[in-house]
């Protein structure tokens, strides 16, 4: 598999429903991301990460049962393909190569 164009968004949401693994869903992504990286984003913008990660490949969904607490409303939980997984190494791999070859001295400029 080649290099994996994805956002910068599109990658934490992949990210994150990784680490939530069984109980991603739209506001647990949300929430998690607030939780992460102190970064507050609107519900519909994971939901549109969501959907078109799944349209990718990268995540697939299915509905879960009704709750009471919900007003009988479903969750729409999401799970990480293997092309997924594919693509989070792929881009942890192409990210380390990169820091790899920065020089030491770029580095101690900033301090």
């Amino acid at each position: 598999m080649e290099r994996v164009q994805l956002g910068e968004f599109e990658e934490t949401v992949l990210l994150i429903t990784a680490i939530l693994h069984e109980e991603a869903y739209g506001v647990n992504v949300m929430d998690e991301i607030a939780s992460q990286l102190g970064r507050k984003v609107n519900i519909s913008a994971v939901h549109t990460a969501l959907d078109r990660l799944e349209k990718k490949g990268f995540l697939s969904s299915y509905v879960g049962g009704a709750q009471a607490k919900r007003g009988g409303r479903r969750k729409r939980f999401f799970k990480v393909t293997n092309l997924g997984i594919q693509a989070i190494e792929i881009n942890r791999q192409v990210r380390n190569n990169l820091y790899a070859q920065i020089p030491a001295v770029s580095l101690k400029l900033g301090q």
